[in-house]
């Protein structure tokens, strides 16, 4: 008994555990927290960003049936290089029938070419016509004024007198006639001119109906508008397609780029060229560098389907957000990891 009530006299010590442990808290939150100020003071974060680029759909520019495919989707094409072929029959045809319009023009040019020589050999005969009876006609009346002065004195007679006035004036006629066929042989030039300046506008839309048709030729060949991969395939052997219709979709090589979100607070202390660190959902490793490059003109609600109107109904703040265009600074290796549309988390240093 004595024992026992030696025990329960003894006093007890004060459990220091718990007081440690809340200072250990204390520590460590007070660590924390000045960690994150120091980040944040440096930092503007967003996880509201993807991976964007440039994808080039590839679209029918004339209609028909394909007749041959040369890509699989989601492999690397070139530029220029051709990935479709729709039959050409039908367009050849078109071809050769330009063709031979241009060619029934052109024969036109031809014949209007020699009427201008023709009707220039008339002019020139027509003009010698004119020199002649012009000649005959100074003769004629050099005779009547001659007879008009011997009949005064009786050396001649009456009748050699007359006769000498009929051909003054059948020379004046033929001079008269022969000047009118000289003027029709010069207008006939100027009409037959302005007859192959029209065949000649004739022969250059026939030449332009002929490139036309070598153009809607040349589009049955569908290239490849630019390098990179192809994918979203659009079309199969034999499908009729439709000019306009979209076959596939090319995501541009090198046009990889970050759209991140930013809320509309954190751009004060946002401006172009800030380095910025990337990192991906798909590689969590995978440390990236870009550049802060542009900001976007409106926020993402004004370039909705069916953007907000603060007028209307009750009004609600709600802090928008800006797209800014961030360039990437990584080697090729790197850059051929990454897919339009990936999820990323974005990190601007607005203090080094």
């Amino acid at each position: 008994m004595a024992k026992q009530d030696t025990n329960e006299n003894t006093p007890k010590k004060p459990n220091r555990v718990l007081p440690i442990i809340l200072g250990l808290v204390l520590l460590g939150g007070a660590f924390f927290g000045i960690k994150e100020y120091i980040y944040y003071g440096k930092h503007v974060d967003t996880d509201d960003a993807q991976v964007d680029g440039d994808i080039s759909p590839v679209v029918a520019r004339v209609g028909g049936y394909v007749d041959s495919i040369f890509f699989e989707e989601n492999i690397h094409v070139n530029k220029d290089q051709v990935l479709v072929k729709i039959d050409p029959r039908d367009y050849k045809v078109k071809l050769e029938q330009a063709q031979a319009a241009q060619v029934g023009a052109s024969a036109g040019v031809n014949v209007g070419q020699s009427q201008i020589f023709t009707t220039a050999s008339n002019s020139a005969v027509a003009k010698a016509g004119v020199v002649s009876a012009q000649a005959r006609l100074d003769k004629v009346n050099k005779d009547y004024q001659r007879f008009a002065n011997l009949i005064k004195d009786g050396s001649i007679t009456q009748q050699q007198f007359d006769q000498a006035k009929s051909d003054l004036e059948v020379a004046q006629a033929n001079l008269n006639a022969a000047q009118d066929q000289y003027k029709a042989a010069v207008q006939q030039i100027g009409t037959t001119r302005n007859e192959l300046k029209v065949t000649n506008t004739g022969v250059s839309q026939k030449q332009v109906d002929v490139d036309y048709a070598k153009l809607q030729l040349s589009y049955t060949n569908v290239k490849a508008p630019a390098s990179g991969i192809a994918s979203k395939k659009n079309v199969q052997l034999g499908q009729l397609v439709q000019a306009g219709q979209t076959l596939f979709s090319i995501v541009n090589d090198n046009s990889l780029f970050i759209t991140a979100n930013f809320k509309e607070t954190q751009l004060e202390k946002i401006h172009n060229g800030l380095k910025v660190n990337i990192e991906t959902d798909a590689y969590p490793d995978l440390k990236i560098e870009g550049t802060v490059y542009n900001f976007a003109p409106a926020t993402g609600a004004k370039f909705s389907l069916l953007p907000p109107d603060n007028a209307t109904g009750n009004y609600v703040k709600v802090v928008q957000r800006i797209p800014v265009k961030i360039k990437l600074n990584a080697s090729k290796d790197v850059l051929d990891k990454l897919r339009p549309g990936m999820s990323v988390n974005v990190s601007v240093i607005t203090k080094d």
